[in-house]
């Protein structure tokens, strides 16, 4: 895989002439704290708050190579996706973000602007879902890996599980579908062009805010698409022992993606229905009128069938292809 060339550690200013202490001074010095992080970066333990009792944890893991390439990808764009990635799990149990922890592994050559720019675009994801980078730890490695664990806050609210749905929910989708997988393959042509796809790929865009309110609006179950819309419904098929009807005519398919479709000779559907890493929220709710507003409809909860899949699509089982990501396959 191709580096970067500040990459090489061919600056003076490396993480390894830095040393451990250095670097971390340098991600964190003058950043500010929400109130919630009551200890930050600095002693042997951050200290946040939990007001509701309960504490949503989830933790991801991007290995250079296979989540991101440093050739595709600014650093800055790589540390917002590490953060968002996780952050969409938490408000997919209808919680409330509340701090992220980080942990980042790379060779000692690495140029530290590496390092500052990873943590900036860190820094600026938490800053979109209103929190803060509450600590974490440096290791050296032969490439770069980072591993985010991100908190959440229930608010008292019950976690919106995977295993709720129920026969007669209808099925709605928050966010956007498609556009990562249409990065991808713009990338994967060796274009860089249109930026706005491409930044799709580079680092998503969670509806932070929907999380909760699908929550307060008595969503029965919920999960965040990260491997496709077609495997992660399946996810809520099998935990709630459902099955799944997805409506394709309620699937928009922006002009712009299209287009990038048609240039390509790509199905634009396709990459909607089995394109993972927009981190879209997708929820089952009680009946039509309980769907918040900004949520759309997209299919419904019908029973358990004895075919070869529990998620239809237009009441027939999708043939386009795979359903979505699966790692080791």
């Amino acid at each position: 895989m191709q580096k970067p060339s500040k990459d090489t550690g061919s600056g003076d200013r490396t993480v390894a002439s830095l040393g451990e202490f250095g670097t971390i001074d340098a991600v964190t010095s003058g950043r500010s704290q929400p109130e919630s992080t009551v200890v930050g970066p600095g002693d042997d333990a951050a200290v946040v708050t939990a007001p509701d009792g309960r504490v949503v944890a989830t933790t991801d893991v991007m290995v250079q190579g296979v989540h991101f390439r440093l050739d595709w990808s600014q650093p800055e764009h790589v540390g917002r996706k590490s953060v968002a990635v996780n952050l969409a799990d938490v408000v997919a149990m209808g919680a409330r973000p509340s701090s992220v922890l980080v942990g980042l592994a790379c060779p000692g050559t690495t140029d530290i602007s590496t390092v500052t720019e990873l943590a900036d675009g860190m820094w600026a994801e938490a800053a979109r879902a209103g929190i803060g980078l509450a600590g974490g730890d440096m290791v050296s490695a032969d490439q770069v890996v980072i591993s985010v664990t991100a908190l959440g806050d229930l608010q008292g609210r019950a976690p919106v599980l995977r295993s709720g749905a129920r026969e007669g929910d209808v099925l709605a989708m928050c966010g956007r579908l498609g556009w990562a997988a249409g990065g991808l393959a713009v990338l994967g042509r060796g274009f860089r062009s249109p930026v706005g796809v491409v930044n799709a790929h580079r680092y998503p865009e969670p509806p932070y805010t929907e999380g909760a309110a699908a929550a307060e609006a008595g969503a029965t179950s919920m999960i965040d698409v990260s491997d496709g819309l077609l495997a992660d419904v399946e996810h809520l098929a099998t935990s709630s022992g459902v099955g799944f009807d997805i409506l394709t005519q309620n699937l928009r398919v922006d002009d712009r993606l299209a287009e990038v479709a048609s240039a390509l000779g790509a199905d634009p559907l396709h990459w909607v229905l089995t394109g993972g890493e927009d981190h879209a929220l997708v929820a089952t709710f009680p009946g039509e009128g309980s769907v918040p507003q900004g949520w759309t409809r997209i299919g419904s909860v019908v029973p358990a069938g004895s075919g070869s899949t529990p998620v239809t699509v237009d009441g027939s089982p999708y043939t386009g292809g795979d359903g979505g990501w699966q790692h080791w396959r």
